[in-house]
This record gives structure tokens, sequence and C-alpha cells, in this order.
């Protein structure tokens, strides 16, 4: 055990379940231990690493913003937030021109459920059985797995669940109290489950028709990494709110809920943050959105996404379930638990994530070599012969 990881265990808090590995420095697509061992990643920061590790644009953006202002609570103006704001609007569906800015996807999560009641003047959050929407108190009340939520129970009243992809229990549900429903587009934590495009319209239809908000949570499948700027453009949708994260800014904490023209003007002072919108951050997600256009980095992931789910469909193994998932978030299904598999992959060079206890998840930073990718295919298909 190293220095470091001693040093960690006598100190954390103990939520986390740790590898046994000690990440210190990355580039692109590739990590590196403090023995200097390269890792090819495929955890992509649970998400957060879209544009990769130390990319130069944002590297950049930081570096100059912190040498000016770090920290301005949004009760005064900014300019770099004020340009962020107008660059974040400007790629989310028509009719989304504003935005409340916090410093995560829980934090975007929570604030889209307060601006869902106090808009519509409602109690009730329908969510979808395998969602997940964070840990604190409201958004674990929409989350499913039982795991996370025994522990804390009870947890917050008014949010019932109902399977995913089924409209007609969905159609059942939604009723003269429901405020918003919540869905992904696809579920990531939840086991790698696409929507179907009926059924992702046909909930937006019925929020309309009842006087509900749709609340679509691309914290996770944002920013290109479906193969769209939000999976929600793979459907046409025209959600109510739209809560993103992750890769927002590079890597950097923030969050942000965006709101459609159903969504009421909100009175001053029934929500804020202190760090939320600020310009370090701010700075950071005004250069990771240009980069991913400049870069065309959704596109990148649609054609390796196609490219990557062949490789993968290709590998003659008696534990494969299924391949699924959308450009470069994909997920496989075996018929034992992942987490050996995980280890053995990571002895191989390759990070990976479970998605649940059966399924590999793959969420490479949108940069990935393709050279890169047939590596990591070689080591899967080698874990899976063992």
């Amino acid at each position: 055990m190293s220095n470091t990881q001693t040093i960690e265990n006598a100190h954390t808090s103990g939520v986390y379940a740790k590898r046994d590995l000690t990440i210190v420095r990355g580039e692109g697509a590739t990590l590196y231990d403090e023995d200097g061992n390269a890792y090819i990643d495929c955890v992509g920061g649970q998400g957060a690493a879209n544009l990769g590790h130390a990319h130069p644009k944002v590297v950049a953006a930081i570096t100059e913003q912190a040498q000016k202002i770090i920290s301005v609570p949004e009760m005064f103006y900014n300019d770099t937030r004020a340009a962020l704001l107008e660059r974040l609007t400007s790629l989310a569906p028509e009719g989304m021109d504003r935005a409340f800015l916090s410093n995560s996807g829980t934090e975007a999560v929570e604030a889209a459920f307060k601006f869902a009641r106090f808009s519509t003047k409602r109690t009730e959050i329908i969510a979808t059985m395998r969602g997940f929407h964070g840990r604190s108190m409201g958004a674990l009340s929409a989350t499913w797995n039982k795991k996370y939520r025994s522990p804390f129970q009870p947890l917050i009243p008014g949010i019932k669940h109902v399977p995913y992809n089924n409209l007609d229990k969905l159609d059942a549900a939604i009723d003269e109290n429901t405020a918003a429903v919540i869905l992904e587009a696809v579920q990531g934590e939840g086991g790698v489950y696409p929507g179907d495009a009926d059924y992702l319209l046909g909930a937006q239809e019925l929020c309309r028709e009842r006087g509900a908000l749709l609340i679509m949570d691309e914290i996770q499948t944002g920013f290109g990494r479906t193969g769209k700027m939000f999976a929600l453009d793979h459907y046409d949708l025209q959600p109510d709110i739209l809560c993103v994260a992750k890769s927002i800014a590079g890597g950097v904490p923030m969050g942000a809920t965006l709101l459609g023209e159903r969504v009421a003007e909100l009175d001053k002072g029934i929500h804020g943050s202190t760090f939320g919108g600020n310009p370090l951050a701010a700075a950071a997600s005004l250069a990771a959105l240009n980069a991913l256009i400049d870069e065309r980095l959704p596109e990148r992931a649609a054609e390796l996404g196609v490219y990557l789910v062949a490789e993968l469909q290709k590998i003659e193994s008696p534990l494969i379930r299924e391949v699924r998932g959308l450009g470069l978030m994909i997920g496989i299904e075996i018929k034992q638990k992942v987490a050996p598999y995980l280890k053995a992959l990571t002895e191989r060079g390759v990070l990976a994530l479970p998605a649940g206890m059966t399924v590999l998840r793959l969420l490479p930073p949108l940069v990935i070599e393709k050279e890169q990718l047939d590596e990591a295919v070689a080591a899967i298909k080698e874990v899976l012969a063992e």
C-alpha cells in the first residue's frame, strides 16, 4: 500500500469503495498511476471527462480566469458567467433560454424538483425503476436502487416509481397531483438501457396533456456522450426542464438546470448557491462547450460508438447476454457479476465501470483513439475467456 493510499484510508469518510490504484496524471484518454503505468480510461471520470484529461483549451481557460477572479456570487453580474449562459442556452432545445447554475448533477436535480413544484403548484414527482438521479435527499428519493435508499428512510414523500419504457404504467400514474416526470434518455447507472422513442415522446405528450412538467436528466448523457449534443436530440424531445452536469465544464464541478417556456418565472430568493456559476467553473465550461463543437466530438462519439459496439459484438463468449448503448455510452451485460472482470481489466491496463451487478459499462472520453478502443476490446475478450 502506497503512502497516498495510507493517508486517504486514514482520513477519508469511508463511503467510497476504493480500487487499489493511485491515479496522479491524465492526458487525453490515458491515465497514469504513481508508478508511471498507463491505463486506457473507459471510466471517463464517471462521465465527467468527455473531453479527456488536461484538455489544453480547458487548462488555458482555468489558468487565465484564476488570474482574474475566482468567486463572484450571482448577486453580482459577471462577464464570464454571462458568456457561458449565452453559449449554454444556445445549445439547448428551442425555448430553453434560462438556466440555474450549480455545482453537480444532484444539485441540478434538486433545483429541478423545486422549480417544478413551484411552477405547477403540485407536489408529486414520478420517477422510474432502475433510474438514478443523485444521492442528496430529494434526488435520492427519485433514485431507484434500494442499496442507496434504504439507510436513509424515510425519504421525501410524494415521489413514486414506475417501470421504464412502459408508457401504459406512466399513463396510469400521472394525475392532477403530478408536478413532474423525471426520465433519463438512457438509464446509465441502472444498466445502460436506452429509452424507446415511442415511450419518451409519449411521456412528453402525457405531461403536456395533464399539466405536468417533463424533466430530462442528461447528467451522464449530455454533451456529446451519445453521439448528439444531448441524448434527447435523438428523439426530437422538447422537455420543460433539462438537468446537466458531469462534462459540462471539462471535469470542473458544475451543474445546470435549464428551463423551458412552461416553467413559471421564478421568484427572487426561492433557490440559490454560493458557488453556482462561479467564474472559474464558468470559464472552464465555456472552453469545454466550444471545444466540443470545434472538435466535432458528438459526431466522433457517434462514429466511434458504432465501431465499438460492432467490435464488441464480434466477441464470441457464452458469458455475454447483450451489448447495448448509444454513442460512447455502452453496456455489456454478462451472466455473472462484473467485479472480478473489472479487476482483471485493470491488470491489463483498461479501466471500466459497473452498471449494476452484471453490466460492464464503458464511458471513454470522446477523444479516445480507435487504437485504444481496439486494445480495450482485446482486453475484454481476454478476461471473458478466462
